[in-house]
C-alpha cells in the first residue's frame, strides 16, 4: 500500500521541474529539487524541504543525497536526452520506487519505457490536447484523461438546464456517461435524482472521448 505523504524528488528545474516541484509542496509534500545550475537550485531553495547542486547522472552523487529513500522521483531533464535516460537508470539502480519522466520526442519516450519509467510525459503534446479539447467546446471547463479512452470533464451547465433534473441530461439513455457530481459554486452536490440544475453548474462527467464529445455538442 502506497504512503499517504509520499516524498518527491524533482530533478530538472527549469519551468516544467520547477512548477511540479512547487506544486508538491505547496499542497505539503516533502520535495528535494536537483539541479546542474546553482542559480536554478537557488531560486526554488526556499520554498522545497531541500535542494541540491548536483550531476544525475552520477550515482554515486545520487547516492550520496539518498535519493534512494525518496517514494518518487520526476526527471525533469530538457533537452538532454543523454542525461535523461542516464539519470533514469541510476534511479533504478538506487531503488526509487516510481519514475516519471519528462520526454522530448517521441523516440525518447520509447526509450524511457523500455528502460521501465513509471510514466513517460510528453508536456507540450498532453498540453496541446488538452487546449484543443477545450476550445472545441466553449462550456468544457477542463477535463482529465484516465487512459483507455476514458476521461473525467467539467462541462458548464446552460441556462436551458436551470431548474430541470439530472434526467434531463439523458444520460445513459442518449449519451453513455456517468455524472460523478455537480460543483456549484464551491459546494459539490451529489448526483441524485432530487437535484435540480442550475444555469452554471458544472457537470462533473465520466465517460469516453466521443460521448463526451457528443453530449457537449448536445448541450
Amino acid at each position: 500500500m502506497a504512503r499517504v505523504n509520499r516524498t518527491f524528488a524533482v530533478i530538472g528545474l527549469g519551468a516544467f521541474g520547477t512548477t511540479v516541484a512547487q506544486e508538491l509542496a505547496r499542497s505539503g509534500s516533502h520535495v528535494m529539487g536537483i539541479d546542474m545550475d546553482e542559480a536554478r537550485v537557488t531560486r526554488v531553495a526556499s520554498s522545497l524541504a531541500s535542494t541540491a547542486i548536483l550531476d544525475t547522472t552520477d550515482e554515486n552523487a545520487l547516492r550520496d543525497v539518498g535519493i534512494g529513500q525518496f517514494d518518487v522521483a520526476l526527471v525533469a531533464i530538457g533537452r538532454d536526452i543523454q542525461a535523461s535516460i542516464l539519470t533514469t537508470m541510476n534511479l533504478r539502480m538506487l531503488g526509487v520506487e516510481t519514475i516519471w519522466v519528462k520526454a522530448s520526442n517521441r523516440t525518447h519516450h520509447r526509450i524511457l519505457s523500455k528502460l521501465g519509467a513509471d510514466r513517460v510525459i510528453l508536456p507540450e503534446q498532453e498540453m496541446g490536447r488538452h487546449v484543443a479539447q477545450m476550445l472545441r467546446n466553449a462550456a468544457l471547463q477542463d477535463y482529465v484523461s484516465l487512459g483507455n479512452g476514458y476521461s473525467v470533464v467539467n462541462i458548464t451547465a446552460p441556462e436551458k438546464m436551470d431548474g430541470k433534473g439530472i434526467e434531463a441530461l439523458e444520460l445513459g439513455s442518449k449519451h453513455d456517461l456517468r455524472l460523478l457530481g455537480v460543483m456549484r459554486g464551491s459546494e459539490f452536490l451529489e448526483a441524485g435524482s432530487d437535484l435540480l440544475l442550475a444555469t452554471d453548474d458544472r457537470l462533473i462527467l465520466l465517460g469516453k472521448k466521443g460521448d463526451l464529445q457528443g453530449f457537449g455538442d448536445a448541450l
